[in-house]
């Protein structure tokens, strides 16, 4: 990934615009204006005129408010700025300065589609025509014909990304995990996500009791300072009803997940984990046969959005964290009692400065899950819980684990199940390399991160999984799908 700090200053205006202007109930009658705040001209700041960095505003508007940026809409929580897309100069094979003009044209030769013709100093490459087979560059004596992978394209780990024939880049719904990998992957900012921003700013300004529930991969991401404490006191500053950790859904889902585990590994079948949307996505849409593997358990968002509706049933939930899929698993995966919306880290920024609402240093005295819950956003985490808990219960089972650590990672511990050859009996699978802290919404990177939170969580203050479970209200509702 890299620093693409002008995207993400445009994005973060955009956010705060909108939701500024859907808290004061004024979007309706200033939506327009947005792009012209944002771009007052009368010289473009970094493309080709103020009117085509206006559109990407409006597009970039049409994607806070959650829906797609052009009419058309696939259902896709991702989504592709068109007018952005546009600016992306890379084909994907293009004829390089090494060409000699060769008498023997090996590349117009080895081209079956017509796309290679002469030039006068040089090859050229007729990119309508070009199927991107690779044959003339293989054929180049002087290797003079480059192969040039657009970076959404390369980042995208399931081959989701293709392009039309205008060259704009396309996101094939059915393929695609909605793992965010591309998103900040684009150096024109061309693919974002659609946000619950006005959702959650409109349950909020309804009276409707809105709860927030505060991801594992929270913990640290701010700095030393910014506890558990300090996210209560601010969410409840911004006007929700209150704030719930995640962490404490990592315990119950361990819970849930270990009887499985035990279960499973006695009857000698083997399963995947359930927490990670991205990793459930990867499975169901390319590894279908592998379906009836995934854990039935539901994730620690979940179980935490189920026992707050146990309590208070027309509560609204919102999950706050790094991760763009947990939208998929809200809109996607239809899970009965689960979160009615997510924000990203910089989403719910955006709500905070729009209420002028900042995080503050606070005494770290606020804390609802175990050591093991609170580090379920990192990889193997979920793997480290579950052991203890069987540990804790005296139902220890010798069972070997496949950490997957990134999509790449979990595709190829799922191929290996796929075709029997898979030694371990359990996948833990993590779409985002280091899990949840690396999550493409994350607002530092996983080592400082880590070194925050460490410093945040002292172990002789937290509770085991069992003993943080017995203090738990679960209340009367369903662990599983």
């Amino acid at each position: 990934m890299y620093n693409d700090a002008n995207v993400i200053k445009i994005k973060h205006d955009v956010l705060y615009e909108v939701a500024k202007l859907a808290f004061a109930g004024e979007l309706d009658e200033k939506r327009d204006q947005i792009a012209f705040d944002l771009i007052p001209g009368p010289k473009p700041q970094f493309r080709c005129c103020i009117y085509k960095e206006r559109e990407i505003i409006r597009q970039r508007v049409r994607l806070v408010e959650g829906k797609a940026p052009s009419g058309e809409d696939d259902g896709n929580v991702i989504q592709v700025i068109s007018s952005a897309c546009e600016d992306c100069p890379i084909s994907s094979y293009v004829v390089t300065s090494n060409c000699q003009n060769c008498l023997g044209k090996a590349c117009i030769n080895a081209c079956h589609f017509g796309a290679i013709s002469a030039g006068e100093t040089q090859s050229k490459i007729d990119a309508t025509k070009c199927k991107e087979c690779g044959q003339c560059a293989k054929a180049c004596p002087y290797n003079a014909i480059a192969h040039l992978v657009r970076p959404c394209k390369n980042a995208c780990p399931v081959g989701a990304i293709t392009y039309d024939e205008n060259g704009i880049s396309e996101i094939d719904e059915s393929k695609c995990i909605r793992c965010g990998q591309c998103i900040h992957s684009c150096p024109f900012g061309a693919i974002g996500s659609k946000t619950f921003i006005v959702d959650v700013i409109n349950a909020i300004k309804s009276g409707r009791p809105v709860y927030a529930m505060l991801a594992p991969a929270a913990e640290g991401q701010f700095g030393p300072d910014v506890t558990m404490a300090s996210w209560k006191k601010a969410m409840k500053e911004v006007g929700f009803t209150d704030m719930f950790e995640v962490g404490m859904g990592g315990d119950m889902t361990t819970q849930s997940e270990a009887e499985e585990w035990a279960e499973a590994y006695k009857a000698g079948e083997k399963k995947t984990t359930s927490c990670c949307p991205g990793f459930v996505n990867m499975i169901r849409r390319h590894f279908p046969e592998l379906a009836d593997k995934i854990s039935t358990t539901v994730s620690p968002m979940c179980m935490v959005s189920r026992m707050i509706k146990a309590k208070v049933p027309d509560a609204y939930t919102v999950f706050i964290g790094p991760c763009i899929a947990k939208k998929s698993e809200v809109k996607d995966q239809q899970i009965e009692g689960n979160a009615d919306a997510v924000l990203t880290f910089s989403e719910i920024r955006a709500i905070m400065k729009a209420k002028g609402v900042v995080l503050t240093a606070e005494e770290n005295s606020y804390q609802e899950a175990s050591v093991f819950g609170k580090r379920y956003g990192n990889s193997g985490g979920v793997t480290n819980a579950v052991l203890e808990y069987l540990k804790e219960t005296d139902n220890e089972i010798d069972a070997k684990v496949y950490r997957a650590n990134g999509a790449a990672d979990c595709k190829k511990a799922l191929l290996l199940m796929k075709v029997g050859r898979l030694p371990e009996d359990f996948i833990e699978g993590m779409a985002c390399e280091g899990g949840c802290v690396g999550g493409p919404s994350a607002f530092q990177g996983e080592i400082a991160s880590k070194k925050n939170r460490d410093s945040l969580i002292s172990c002789a203050d937290c509770r085991t999984i069992v003993e943080n479970l017995s203090k738990i209200d679960m209340g009367a509702f369903e662990h599983h799908r």
